[in-house]
């Protein structure tokens, strides 16, 4: 499982043999996951605020960039402010990328501050651009800045 750069690795342990039984150690953004708003702006709701209608439904895989209502970005280049705001004006309510992360500090404000939903560390490898369903459900964990995921993309 890919990890940004000087957060936690991901542990697991196993604890009981049968029935088997593993403790998991691993930070809130360790693989596919989600920022909350939490994560950049103080205050800011947490993951299990994050609205579900955004995370499922019809999205829009592009090469570089592009803009839709869910768009998943390969080879995506880092965002910045300017870039960010483009999204937002768009009207994005997901943007996904296949590094991990979205781009600098002042991408990530934009994001979250606009509410759009950012989900990082994609493995977009073997996904053709086009149209497509997307089901991308968070832990809800209560507060939390960020949550791994479950990412399914469908063929439409």
């Amino acid at each position: 499982m890919p990890v940004y750069p000087g957060d936690p690795e991901v542990l697991i342990e196993q604890v009981n043999e049968l029935p088997a039984l593993s403790r998991l150690e691993l930070g809130s953004h360790s693989g596919t996951h989600v920022d909350a708003q939490s994560h950049f702006i103080t205050g800011g709701a947490g993951v299990d605020e994050l609205p579900l209608d955004a995370l499922v439904g019809p999205c829009t895989v592009v090469v570089g960039e592009g803009a839709a209502e869910r768009v998943l970005v390969k080879d995506a280049p880092p965002f910045d402010e300017a870039s960010a705001t483009r999204l937002v004006e768009a009207g994005v309510r997901l943007v996904g990328v296949d590094g991990m992360s979205v781009g600098d500090r002042e991408a990530h404000r934009v994001l979250l501050g606009a509410e759009v939903v950012v989900v990082e560390g994609l493995d977009l490898s073997a996904v053709e651009p086009g149209e497509y369903e997307l089901i991308c459900l968070p832990l809800r964990i209560a507060g939390c800045d960020g949550s791994p995921v479950r990412a399914i993309l469908m063929r439409r």
